[in-house]
């Protein structure tokens, strides 16, 4: 113990670096433009707030609205804690284990990720709720009803199945970058696997983990889908109420806003859990890729164990939604072509992951690099409160936006793609300032000595090393703007149609079959994606072995 706990502390004094004194201008501009940019549909909603003078802050400041706020705070924590406990263990035995069918184990891990929150519910409703498919199988063991499915308890298994892919991919990356000499060097000390992992390798990936906490706890803020559905009140909910019956949305207005004031506690609770200690190595040789442990005879036990989120967060919704197409088709029921919806979700969603991660990178270099609490830190923070809103929120902001300031990009592609980025931008930052608060600034350093300039020492050098980092961020946003419905159905041209919004009219007109088959097909494209990636990433590992 002694030994371990002299290696921490010690490391972490050689990995803190003094942060430079400034940024350049243009960097620190591009980071202010951002910042800004990010923070519109707040504006919005101070804007409206106040236009609805005491009546708005009235039905704010009432005890029902704290009531309700308990609730949500109440459901943000067990969210996150599952979330952060099951992603973290999925993504250590996939990566640093020789567990079986490692590769697509990775891929049905994420896939959860990009089903939309409704339809998860939905099929969860239908297969563990009373009357549903579980039911039918337990009936001729003498179980005649099964407890109910909705409230605290549905809320927290569906969100817990969409949210753990957050931590995993955060987690994998580190993993990915993790030095495995520190953890060679506990075990050659005596300690086991457990031992090393919870005194090592966990506290190195605190900022990691903590970055994929926040994506949880900001997302179950901000989801309507699956609280609506399990009959959960949270204060999505309330928001959403406003905006569908109430014809003043400044009380919707003054709601959002204490959404926003939740992100910033949020936001502010990760950033003290991250601290200014810096996690990259003293020395600049480079990483060499970690040796898998053996599992053993645990091997198949183990791949059952950590089967079980994706049997039930993968398999039973397939399963669900395969039910319904077959079931359909049988009826004869016709099929809304779908090529064009699915090409154009691809399309949207891929400039929209190559936007964000470009936005990403210069608030990650001005967060790690330049660390400072103003402007950097700042900056850095106020790109992840868009996240923390629910998406009709941050819609209508910029629709009133694109129609009192920005008529040309009003109901264009553009504005939807900015709605996306707003949206999902801090999804690529943490993964990309993860990565690069592992690279030690000695060796920009170094090639800036050698006369390069900095935009060449980033493309050149920094780039490639936090390219783990990018990808996974990119991954994430392709598949959250994939499932994203209300800035889609709000933003979009006329006509415009994406497999998120095809599934929301198949379902509101109850057509089971289109909406399955719809599902299916946005499933089955963002696991190409993501087969690619894996696949991709263990040969690059396999050929660093060799």
């Amino acid at each position: 113990m002694t030994i371990v706990s002299d290696i921490r502390p010690a490391g972490r004094q050689l990995l803190r670096a003094v942060p430079r004194e400034r940024p350049p201008w243009p960097l620190l501009g591009l980071g202010l433009a951002i910042g800004l940019a990010a923070l519109l549909p707040a504006f919005y909603l101070v804007v409206r707030a106040v236009d609805g003078g005491s009546e708005t802050w009235d039905f704010v400041f009432r005890v029902r609205t704290a009531q309700i706020l308990g609730r949500t705070a109440l459901l943000i924590a067990i969210v996150t804690v599952f979330s952060t406990v099951i992603g973290t263990l999925l993504a250590w035995f996939t990566l640093r284990t020789d567990l079986p069918f490692k590769k697509p184990m990775t891929v049905a891990i994420v896939l959860p990720l990009v089903i939309p929150s409704f339809v998860m519910a939905t099929t969860a409703i239908e297969f563990f709720g009373i009357g549903g498919v579980l039911e039918g199988w337990l009936s001729p063991f003498g179980v005649e009803r099964v407890s109910s499915f909705d409230g605290l308890r549905g809320a927290t298994f569906v969100l817990v199945l969409m949210t753990y892919p957050y931590v995993f991919l955060a987690a994998r990356g580190a993993l990915r970058r993790l030095d495995p000499a520190l953890e060679e060097a506990a075990r050659s000390m005596g300690y086991g696997a457990s031992q090393t992992f919870r005194m090592v390798t966990l506290p190195i990936l605190k900022p990691a983990l903590a970055a994929g906490a926040l994506l949880v706890a900001l997302y179950t803020l901000s989801d309507f889908g699956a609280v609506a559905l399990l009959r959960y009140e949270t204060f999505t909910f309330a928001i959403f109420n406003q905006y569908e019956s109430a014809l003043n949305r400044s009380i919707a207005a003054g709601l959002s806003l204490v959404l926003v004031f939740f992100a910033i506690i949020l936001l502010t609770g990760e950033g003290m859990t991250r601290g200014r200690a810096r996690y990259h190595r003293s020395t600049v040789g480079s990483v060499r890729p970690a040796v898998d442990m053996g599992l053993g005879r645990w091997r198949w036990p183990v791949l059952g164990l950590i089967s079980i989120p994706v049997l039930v967060g993968l398999v039973v919704p397939v399963g669900v939604l395969t039910w319904w197409l077959v079931r359909g088709l049988i009826k004869d029921q016709s099929m809304t072509a779908l090529l064009e919806p699915a090409m154009n979700s691809i399309v949207i969603s891929l400039i929209a992951a190559i936007l964000a991660v470009a936005l990403a990178i210069p608030v990650a270099v001005l967060a790690v690099r330049y660390s400072s609490w103003w402007p950097s830190r700042l900056i850095e923070r106020v790109t992840h409160i868009g996240f923390g809103l629910p998406g009709i929120v941050v819609a209508i902001s910029l629709v009133f936006f694109g129609v009192n300031y920005a008529r040309p990009v009003y109901q264009s592609n553009w504005l939807l793609l900015f709605g996306y980025v707003v949206l999902f931008l801090p999804a690529a930052v943490g993964a990309i300032r993860y990565s690069l608060m592992q690279v030690s600034p000695r060796i920009e350093e170094a090639a800036q000595g050698l006369g390069r300039r900095p935009w060449k020492v980033m493309s050149s050098v920094t780039l490639p090393m936090i390219m783990p980092g990018v990808l996974a961020g990119g991954a994430l946003v392709f598949l959250m703007t994939m499932k994203e419905l209300p800035a889609t159905l709000i933003l979009s041209p006329i006509g415009f149609k994406t497999l998120a919004t095809v599934i929301w009219d198949a379902s509101t007109d109850a057509f089971f079959a289109r909406t399955a088959a719809a599902s299916l097909l946005l499933i089955a494209l963002a696991g190409i994606p993501m087969a690619y990636m894996v696949f991709r990433d263990s040969s690059n590992r396999s050929s660093e072995h060799q």
